[in-house]
């Protein structure tokens, strides 16, 4: 086996050093993904617990009124809580 020259060592070591990190954040990007999995099978489980067809329900009529209502309670929860955090916080 030949050896390295100090080029080729210092090279080595960041190609090693930046595999570490892909790995890390693989790692982290896997954990997410599975946190986000383990949410959504969380929401299907109610949902077919309670009999709840979501297509079904949100193809009815005023489903799209109902869901403009929601957006607007959402914006004014949403306001509430930010002008909650600058005052108190």
């Amino acid at each position: 086996m030949t050896e390295l020259s100090v080029d080729e060592r210092a090279e080595l070591e960041a190609l090693r050093a930046r595999i570490s990190e892909l790995e890390r954040e693989r790692t982290e990007e896997i954990a997410r993904a599975n946190a986000a999995i383990a949410a959504l099978q969380e929401r299907v489980y109610w949902l077919d617990r309670w009999h709840l067809d979501l297509n079904a329900l949100m193809a009815r009529r005023g489903a799209d009124e109902f869901r403009a209502g929601v957006r607007v309670i959402r914006a004014a929860v949403r306001r509430v809580r930010l002008l909650k955090r600058r005052v108190l916080g």
